[in-house]
């Protein structure tokens, strides 16, 4: 029997960390957004102070994500409630854990070619 690497899905892949941040396809950033798409650069709100308008890339997604991994910094930390119902009135999901497992996450939900969004807070 032979092993083989099933191919990772087309889009940004997380390669590892660095300092604060995130290494996304060669680049560094400190707080990121993902896409199945792209990758970009992202100035994260304090979590308390998060809102629907601070993921706006994601939300333009079409189709609309099955939901949002939200990486909350170097632990885990619930969002405020009104971010969370405005996604879900929109019939999006929010994944909430710490920013390293959101980014592990998402290579896993990638890979497996999840029509997933990503917002992941600085560590």
């Amino acid at each position: 029997m032979r092993a083989e690497r099933t191919p990772a899905a087309p889009g940004p892949l997380v390669q590892g960390f660095a300092g604060r941040g995130f290494r996304v396809d060669g680049v560094t950033h400190e707080g990121v957004l993902l896409t199945p798409e792209a990758a970009s650069g992202w100035d994260a709100p304090a979590l308390d102070r998060l809102a629907e308008a601070d993921i706006a890339p994601l939300l333009a997604l079409s189709p609309a994500p099955e939901f949002v991994l939200l990486g909350t910094g170097s632990r885990l930390a619930f969002p405020p409630r009104p971010f969370v119902a405005a996604l879900e009135a929109r019939g999006i999901g929010v994944e909430a854990m710490d920013s390293r497992a959101a980014a592990r996450t998402w290579g896993v939900l990638r890979a497996e070619g999840r029509w997933i969004a990503a917002a992941l807070m600085p560590l």
